[in-house]
């Protein structure tokens, strides 16, 4: 058993790139991995990563030996997922990261119910709207919206739409008029979105699958969405957000939805996770439910 997990530590420093993200991604020490590697180095006799201050990688003899293991580990990885499916307790931790308001909102409750009937389960929660890397940062799942760049390296599965809406207090639009056209956002107060310094324009679908995309004047820029909806509901001016962020203001009527007519841009929402060839039954139960239960929290 020792030996299988020298080398599954030494499959996965080879996979991550080195001994510090392998590390983190499996709850240990650096120092533990550089052992466990130097003494599957050992008791092969051959050396299997070349080495300096910062970095390591694959000698010759390092990867033949991990092509091998790769092999290995796949058959034994099936055996699990064969005896794991006939379980009926779904246990073990899951890693996701998700957008920080989006997850609070919507996705917290639904692994909390997870945790409800699963009491082996266990979650680990990055809250972050950046991109981290699932392979290099170790991660089991993440849930990311907006069009999703190719990576041959990562599986995908849209779970939800995010409409977006234009939304004011009553009280701006009696003091400022109600703007009817995209047009007319331009004569009216914003409160913008900033993400990486930049102000984020707001976009609108036009006739033949075309966006329109335009950025009213504003006082306020800011970088979190609740103190948009917030500044949005004291009169600040109008903002362009989610609705799932304000179904529940509109709802009491301290914001109004304007341009209603317009026809509202929707964002896929998507789970993305490290391509594996056997899904344990706890990854796939979280897929399951996000895909059955988000798109009603979002509308």
């Amino acid at each position: 058993m020792n030996d299988l997990n020298g080398v599954s530590v030494f499959v996965e420093a080879a996979d991550a790139g080195g001994f510090s993200a392998a590390a983190e991604r499996l709850n240990l020490s650096r120092s533990a991995v550089g052992k466990t590697v130097a003494k599957l180095e050992q008791r092969l006799g051959v050396r299997l990563f070349h080495r300096t201050t910062r970095t390591q990688s694959l000698t010759e003899e390092g990867l033949l030996f991990y092509e091998n293991c790769l092999r290995a580990l796949s058959e034994i990885r099936a055996g699990e997922a064969l005896l794991e499916s006939g379980k009926r307790e779904i246990q073990g931790r899951l890693r996701l990261s998700m957008p920080v308001h989006f997850g609070r909102l919507c996705v917290m409750p639904l692994l909390s119910e997870l945790l409800g009937q699963h009491p082996r389960l266990e979650f680990d929660l990055n809250f972050s709207d950046r991109n981290v890397d699932l392979v290099e940062d170790g991660f089991d799942l993440a849930i990311r919206t907006g069009p999703l760049r190719g990576d041959p390296d990562l599986m995908a599965r849209k779970i939800a739409d995010q409409r977006m809406t234009v939304c004011a207090s009553p009280a701006y639009i009696a003091a400022n008029g109600e703007p009817k056209t995209i047009d007319d956002l331009l004569a009216h107060q914003a409160i913008l979105y900033r993400r990486s310094g930049q102000p984020l324009a707001w976009t609108f679908p036009v006739k033949s699958g075309q966006t329109r995309t335009v950025t009213p004047p504003a006082r306020l820029r800011l970088d979190d969405l609740t103190s948009i909806a917030d500044a949005a509901a004291d009169g600040f001016g109008i903002a362009w957000l989610p609705c799932w962020l304000v179904n529940e203001r509109i709802a009491c009527g301290s914001l109004v939805r304007v341009l209603s007519e317009a026809p509202a841009l929707s964002y896929g929402t998507y789970v993305v996770w490290p391509k594996t060839q056997y899904m344990p039954s706890k990854l796939r139960l979280l897929i399951d439910t996000l895909a059955a239960r988000l798109p009603a929290m979002m509308e």
